[in-house]
C-alpha cells in the first residue's frame, strides 16, 4: 500500500489479511563443507540472518527483493534470476563450487536442490521456517460481503490457493498475480479482471496494481476501492 502513488492511496481502503503465518523453526543450521547459499525468499534471509552469523559464503537468491534482504543481512549476494526456473538455469550454466545449501520454507515450488543435483550440481536444502494458511480476517470477511470493488494482490500460488478456497462473498472483486503460476489457482473464482504482472518482482507488482486500480475505478463508477 505505502509503494503507491499519493492520489491512490487517498482513494483506498487498506485491509491487512494475511494468509500466512511464516514461523521460524527452532533447527540449528549447519554450513560446514557448503560453498554457497540459495535464498529463494526473503523470508529464508530473514530466519537465515537470526540462526547463523555465518557471512562467508555467496548467495544465489531469487529476485531483486530477496537478493537486497540478503545483502543488508551481510551477505555477498546476487540475483540469479527473477524465478526458481530461471535461477536453476543460472546456475547450471555458471556451474559454481558446491555443494549448495538451500535454506526454504517448509513449502516450496520448484525443487530446486533435487533438479540442481539431478544436473550435476550438488546442492542442500534445509526447511528453517514453517508457513501455516490463515483465514481471512473479521474486516476482510466484512469486505467480500459488501458491495464495494475489492482489489487483492496475490504473491504465490500458495496464498492464490487459499484466497480462492476462501472468497465466498458478492463483492466485486479484481485481482493482481505475481506470475501465471499464482492466477492459475484464481481462474476458479468469478471476478472483474485478472491481470498478472510483466515480472515476478514487487514493482512490477506495483505497477498492476496500480494499473488495476485505475481500471476498476473508471469500470465501478469511480467509487473507492477496499
Amino acid at each position: 500500500m505505502a509503494q503507491l502513488s499519493p492520489e491512490l492511496r487517498d482513494r483506498l481502503t487498506p485491509i491487512y489479511s494475511p494468509l500466512l503465518d511464516v514461523r521460524p523453526r527452532d533447527v540449528a543450521i549447519d554450513l560446514d563443507g557448503m560453498r554457497g547459499l540459495i535464498f529463494t525468499s526473503i523470508n529464508g534471509v530473514t530466519v537465515a540472518a537470526h540462526r547463523t552469523g555465518d557471512r562467508s559464503l555467496p548467495a544465489y537468491c531469487v529476485g531483486q527483493a530477496t537478493t537486497t534482504a540478503a545483502q543488508q543481512a551481510g551477505w555477498a549476494a546476487e540475483m540469479a534470476g527473477e524465478s526458481a526456473e530461471e535461477l536453476i538455469a543460472t546456475l547450471l550454466h555458471r556451474r559454481p563450487e558446491s555443494p549448495l545449501m538451500h535454506l526454504r520454507g517448509e513449502h516450496t515450488r520448484g525443487d530446486v536442490a533435487e533438479r540442481l543435483t539431478q544436473s550435476g550440481l550438488r546442492v542442500q536444502e534445509q526447511a528453517i521456517y514453517d508457513q501455516q494458511l490463515l483465514p481471512f480476517t473479521a474486516e476482510a470477511q466484512a469486505a467480500q460481503a459488501g458491495n464495494r470493488p475489492v482489489i487483492a494482490p496475490l504473491f504465490s500460488p500458495r496464498t492464490a490457493r487459499q484466497f480462492a478456497d476462501l472468497w465466498t462473498g458478492p463483492a466485486p472483486l479484481w485481482l493482481v498475480a505475481m506470475s501465471e503460476v499464482v492466477a492459475k489457482p484464481l481462474e476458479t473464482l468469478t471476478f472483474q479482471r485478472l491481470k498478472v504482472a510483466k515480472r515476478p518482482e514487487a514493482d512490477a507488482m506495483r505497477v498492476s496494481v496500480e494499473k488495476l486500480v485505475r481500471q476498476a475505478m473508471r469500470v465501478e463508477g469511480a467509487q473507492d476501492a477496499d
